[in-house]
């Protein structure tokens, strides 16, 4: 048995369990401050367990489930339970490692639960132990986000292995668990012999260069996998070497359809052998290749490759440094060649008026390219006024680019609004829609789909079962 800082050791004690009472209280909790006497079956379910292990109860936990048996009495099915812990609208106590033993074995062989969000918790690799168990009892769950939940390099080897016999999971993220190389490491060598998982989120996950090789190695065999985020890996030396093995993992690999390469510290080099893997590539459909440092000689070599490529619809370029020179590279081919690209994001490239006003002249003779993210350039009165009369005119719809238009005195101004590629991606508005597509334009874009009629929605970790129904909180930000 794991023991931690948590205690997964159930221990016995004669003292009723303590819930703390926060305030404002909420309605769900009663006046002397204990937990609410469970009406529902996994309601009754969790109480029930937590008193036989002698184990306190979380009233943030017993709230979630309550709504998810009334949904489940409705007669819904394929439920999404969210117990994000960075929800700002009612009091949340964030899940440990305890908490999510006792929920798991609520959730154990449940046929109404198939996706499981628990972001921003406690988790550690104490509850990533009970996470694998889960895995390996649980027969409906096909998404599971355990993002930012302090699970290190034993917790990620736990899970890896965990899904080597399991073939029901459709989409892990494990985005900000630093599970470092080793954990990398045991995620690739899982791909070697899983071929149910469709999509892995490892960002932010501290990876290695040695773990960004195997998963480029593993990836030129495994045909399954349709999307993968390796952003932010922890890598040394000059020669780019990770983007030097995914280019050739591309040449190889024809089912990929998402790939994620933010922070790789790309350069010009490195775009290069890139764009020379994808002439030969025929599935990838959306590259980010955001916050890296290619330059406008960079452009020179996507330009080129995107006159003959016809399957890449997103491109995301943000917080690179391609300038005026380099978006006029792309405007060109934009204009007279391609007709595949839905979606550009040049977002904060040092691109002064002249090259945003090529672009937007590539909007308007390419009907395919429909959205285009400028925010965080120079704009002067004639890139506002390209803007405005590209809305104006219908040529672009106001929820695909992140500017508008408002006039002051006679002159054109442009103003953000909150639109983008992947907006939530680490959070959603604590107030409005979360599920908003125009937010999250690539995901929808190009969604991960599979025969099991799943699509990505960001705003449910980029993860959304149709015609099923989720619990999501609509309303949270980031608090780590």
């Amino acid at each position: 048995m794991w023991r931690g800082r948590e205690g997964t050791s159930p221990a016995r004690s004669s003292a009723p369990p303590r819930v703390p009472t926060p305030s404002p209280r909420p309605a769900w909790e009663l006046a002397g401050g204990r937990a609410p006497e469970p009406i529902g079956s996994l309601q009754e379910h969790y109480y029930n367990l937590c008193k036989e292990k002698s184990k306190k109860i979380n009233p943030f936990i017993l709230h979630i489930l309550q709504g998810v048996d009334e949904e489940i009495e409705q007669g819904l099915e394929g439920i999404t339970l969210n117990v994000a812990g960075n929800n700002h609208l009612i009091p949340v106590e964030r899940i440990t490692g305890d908490d999510f033993w006792i929920l798991s074995k609520v959730l154990e062989k449940n046929p109404y639960i198939n996706g499981l969000d628990v972001r921003y918790n406690r988790l550690r690799d104490v509850g990533a132990y009970y996470a694998a168990k889960l895995l390996q009892k649980q027969y409906n769950l096909i998404y599971l986000n355990l993002m930012f939940n302090d699970i290190g390099p034993e917790g990620g080897d736990l899970i890896a292995k965990a899904l080597y016999k399991n073939v029901t999971l459709k989409y892990l993220r494990m985005t900000g668990n630093k599970i470092e190389n080793e954990g990398g490491m045991s995620f690739a060598a899982m791909l070697q012999i899983n071929s149910y998982l469709e999509k892995l989120d490892l960002g932010d996950c501290d990876l290695g260069m040695q773990s960004v090789i195997a998963f480029a190695t593993v990836l030129t065999q495994n045909q399954k996998i349709k999307g993968i985020n390796l952003n932010r890996p922890i890598l040394y030396g000059e020669q780019e070497e990770s983007t030097v093995h995914l280019s050739h993992m591309l040449k190889e690999n024809h089912c990929l359809v998402e790939l994620h390469m933010s922070k790789h510290d790309m350069r010009n080099g490195g775009i290069k052998q890139l764009c020379g893997a994808l002439y030969l590539n025929n599935s990838l459909r959306y590259l980010d290749v955001s916050c890296n440092k290619i330059t406008r000689d960079g452009m020179v070599f996507l330009a080129d490759v995107l006159k003959s490529n016809t399957t890449l619809e997103v491109i995301d370029l943000s917080f690179n440094r391609i300038e005026t020179a380099g978006a006029k590279y792309l405007s060109e081919t934009l204009t007279s060649h391609n007709r595949s690209l839905k979606a550009l994001s040049v977002v904060s490239n040092s691109i002064e008026g002249e090259g945003l006003v090529a672009l937007s002249q590539s909007v308007k003779t390419n009907l395919t390219l429909s959205n285009i993210y400028i925010w965080g350039n120079t704009f002067d009165e004639a890139t506002c006024v390209a803007y405005s009369e590209l809305i104006q005119m219908g040529y672009l719809k106001p929820d695909n680019t992140d500017v508008e238009p408002y006039v002051v005195d006679g002159h054109v101004y442009l103003a953000e609004v909150s639109n983008g590629l992947k907006r939530h991606y680490y959070w959603t508005p604590t107030y409005g829609q979360a599920c908003i597509h125009s937010a999250n334009a690539g995901f929808n874009l190009v969604p991960a789909t599979s025969k099991t009629g799943v699509q990505e929605d960001p705003s449910l970790g980029n993860w959304r079962m149709f015609g099923f129904v989720s619990q999501p909180t609509a309303n949270e930000n980031v608090v780590v």
